[in-house]
């Protein structure tokens, strides 16, 4: 897990136009799934273009805090499982 937002953003920089699922905490035991690809990345967000077959809206952003936190997580379709 890296452990500060630069680190976190220069990964995402290296994964842009890749394919990935947000897994997001959406409550207590509510758990969010969205497919999409990694589109975007500004200073504090990245912005992720989601499968229109799946969501009602198109985009959606996060701020590097929320993966620090671990308010989200990110699987990209690249990396191997274990």
């Amino acid at each position: 897990m890296p452990t500060s937002i630069i680190t976190i953003k220069n990964k995402l920089d290296s994964h842009l136009g890749d394919t990935l699922t947000v897994v997001a905490q959406a409550g207590r035991k509510k758990v969010t799934k969205r497919r999409g690809v990694l589109k975007e990345t500004f200073p504090a967000v990245f912005v992720v273009d989601l499968d229109q077959h799946q969501n009602n809206f198109k985009r959606v952003s996060y701020s590097y805090t929320d993966l620090l936190t671990r308010s989200i997580a990110l699987k990209f379709d690249d990396e191997a499982e274990a």
